[in-house]
């Protein structure tokens, strides 16, 4: 399956670089296990980086400079952390096989069916990273053919689909497709009817839900 909907190039560079929080590094890691055209994006600004220091060490006039001297290590920081453009390592019993191997360091053992917490009519989460005040993060797992309720967004929330599908009025994300919304989107997420919707999301705010019932609820949402 071939994805459709990456994600920024600027935010492949940012995690090829190393400035990404740990959230939204787990989220591009996560895609570019799945996207073979992000992973050779991500390569490519990794190289260019690699050629730059290697540029600096050889020019010893510089080799006390301080800017340069810090220039170095954040390089050598970002290489040491970037997520290896490698296939997924194999299955661990108990984790789902559509888990990439980023997210699966992160869920260990812990995905079953008792792990699921209900989030809405017809949704379910799973909530990682928490304690975080940057970002929320979240698995979602929409049933088949279910809506999410309509909403906007009070900060950024990106969305990565792991399994099934689901479609909004940006278009249809299927497994791999990045869904990125900003403070002036809105939408409401649709599952497909053949099987479940199974998401990755990190969000800088709650969302902000829609229509008179939403308006009630908003006073009380928290993540």
């Amino acid at each position: 399956m071939t994805t459709t909907h990456h994600p920024s190039e600027a935010l492949l560079l940012d995690y090829a670089s190393g400035a990404l929080a740990e959230p939204m590094a787990l989220l591009i890691a996560s895609h570019a296990t799945l996207c073979p055209a992000c992973r050779a994006d991500i390569a490519r600004f990794e190289h260019a980086a690699g050629t730059l220091l290697e540029t600096l060490e050889s020019d010893e006039s510089r080799a006390d400079d301080a800017a340069t001297a810090r220039l170095k290590s954040v390089i050598m920081d970002a290489l040491d952390a970037s997520e290896p453009a490698t296939a997924p390592s194999p299955a661990v019993p108990s984790i789902p096989a559509y888990m990439p191997a980023p997210l699966r360091r992160y869920v260990g053992a812990a995905v079953n069916e008792n792990s699921w917490r209900r989030w809405g009519p017809g949704v379910q989460q799973i909530r990682l990273l928490q304690g975080r005040s940057d970002a929320t993060v979240r698995l979602a797992r929409i049933q088949a053919g279910a809506q999410m309720p309509d909403h906007a967004h009070r900060g950024e929330e990106f969305t990565l689909v792991l399994a099934g599908g689901f479609s909004d009025a940006t278009g249809h994300f299927l497994r791999g497709d990045v869904a990125e919304m900003g403070p002036e989107d809105i939408h409401q997420p649709v599952a497909d009817t053949d099987g479940d919707c199974i998401c990755l999301i990190v969000s800088s705010a709650p969302l902000r839900l829609r229509g008179i019932v939403g308006t009630l609820l908003n006073p009380f949402i928290r993540d």
